[in-house]
């Protein structure tokens, strides 16, 4: 590593299913050993080189979708998460936001986020953005909506319009991983990441580790940030 330090890297967390299934073992086993396992380590290593952002989708808008018994696990994950290993984190000075429809999770689950962030608010040493029930398509348009309602009439701008994102507060995403080989953002970060660079690595989640974090950096401290220049 360099000075050329990202002050925000996003990461698509995909695989979690295919990297079960392939090993033989439950369906869902991916999903826990990618939320409860490799995230807590990656988040750890982000912080130890000096990153102050990471942001990570972990269940959009469309998972909603998905058949009822995975969404029912998916909840409940959530909820053992947040009120294990996010506290741990949160002991490690990490701080947590929340970013998404929360309002589309149970009462319990939106008292334990809004827990969480109110725990680790005073924390410096970096920020997890936990994407949830999160859509960039819905990000924007619940930006715009908040910004015409609070405009009165007058005009609405590029950056009144960014001060109303669920990501407001967020620095603009220099790097964006996506695992598990699908090359395409699925609508994350519409906003913050129009200029990130763009890595598509062919590893699942579950699978994603220190080195792999490591090459991604090296890689893009060689990469030419021309920013539309």
């Amino acid at each position: 590593m360099t000075d050329k330090v990202p002050q925000c890297i996003g990461i698509i967390l995909d695989g979690n299913r295919r990297w079960a299934r392939e090993r033989g073992k439950p369906l869902f086993e991916g999903h826990r050993v990618g939320l409860r396992e490799t995230l807590k380590k990656i988040v750890l290593a982000v912080r130890d080189r000096g990153i102050p952002h990471l942001a990570v989708f972990m269940f959009s808008t469309e998972n909603w979708g998905r058949a009822g018994d995975e969404v029912s696990y998916l909840m409940d994950l959530f909820r053992s998460a947040a009120k294990e290993d996010l506290r741990e984190l949160g002991r490690e000075g990490v701080r947590i936001r929340f970013v998404g429809q929360k309002e589309r999770f149970s009462s319990d689950l939106q008292r334990l986020m809004e827990d969480t962030e109110k725990e680790t608010a005073h924390n410096t040493k970096i920020t997890l953005w936990a994407c949830l029930s999160y859509g960039g398509r819905a990000e924007i348009a619940a930006a715009a909506k908040s910004a015409v309602a609070s405009a009165y009439g007058g005009d609405v701008s590029e950056d009144s319009l960014a001060q109303h994102l669920w990501t407001a507060d967020m620095p603009d995403c220099d790097i964006i991983v996506r695992t598990s080989g699908e090359k395409r953002l699925s609508g994350f970060l519409m906003w913050k990441g129009a200029y990130a660079e763009l890595f598509f690595l062919d590893a699942y989640w579950p699978d994603f580790d220190e080195k792999m974090l490591e090459d991604v950096l090296t890689e893009y401290v060689a990469r030419e940030r021309r920013m539309g220049k």
